[in-house]
């Protein structure tokens, strides 16, 4: 797995925000600026969207960007695609080594079909998305492919999907550059169903720098 470290300073930073285990945030990311996702504590799940702040019907696309990259795992260096085929982000530092582009976002009603819960599902990664949208101006149909940050989503010989204990740590984070406005939107996933999360969702922080010389 590749791992890169940055050299920026958080003390430089223009904004940081803690969010909290099952919490959602969005923001808006001007070209040039860098945002530092951070895994406080080891083995959280951070499920994220972009949208092109610009016009949201252009987003990330999880297929131009497996396709244009040829590689299903992101990492130092990997650059995100757009619906529309535009460069979006670059990651330019990553000290976890690899990030999940297919495992989806958990919902109430796929919890329910595979851990077979009989009582009130809890609440899902998807209801973050529908609520992050609704405040962006948007709504549900406006929820697709996401990134699942630190999520360790082995393929197996035989293709299917699964859910694994993650192979991030404490303090370890993921640095993108935007290349266009765009807007992000993070559901820090409360998932208990399944190791992504450890069996125990904690806070993850996002640190944003302005673009520069430096950057």
């Amino acid at each position: 797995m590749k791992q890169v470290a940055s050299n920026l300073n958080p003390d430089q930073a223009v904004m940081r925000e803690v969010i909290g285990a099952g919490d959602y945030w969005w923001e808006v990311v001007k070209a040039g600026q860098v945002i530092r996702i951070i895994d406080s504590e080891g083995n959280q799940a951070a499920d994220t969207l972009f949208y092109s702040a610009l016009d949201s019907a252009e987003r990330y696309s999880a297929a131009d960007t497996i396709q244009r990259q040829g590689a299903l795992y992101l990492t130092a260096g990997s650059t995100l695609y757009s619906n529309l085929g535009s460069e979006m982000l670059e990651i330019i530092a990553d000290t976890c080594g690899r990030h999940d582009t297919v495992g989806g976002a958990c919902s109430r009603e796929s919890n329910t079909m595979r851990y077979s819960l009989e009582k009130e599902p809890m609440h899902a990664c998807r209801d973050s998305f529908i609520r992050g949208v609704q405040e962006m101006g948007g709504d549900k149909r406006d929820v697709t492919c996401n990134i699942n940050f630190f999520m360790n989503v082995p393929v197996t010989p035989e293709g299917g999907l699964r859910f694994e204990d993650g192979i991030s740590a404490p303090g370890r984070y993921v640095e993108l550059k935007a290349l266009m406005d765009v807007i992000i939107l993070i559901s820090n996933c409360p998932q208990l169903n399944n190791p992504c999360n450890g069996w125990n969702p904690t806070p993850i922080e996002v640190v944003i720098w302005e673009g520069g010389d430096d950057v």
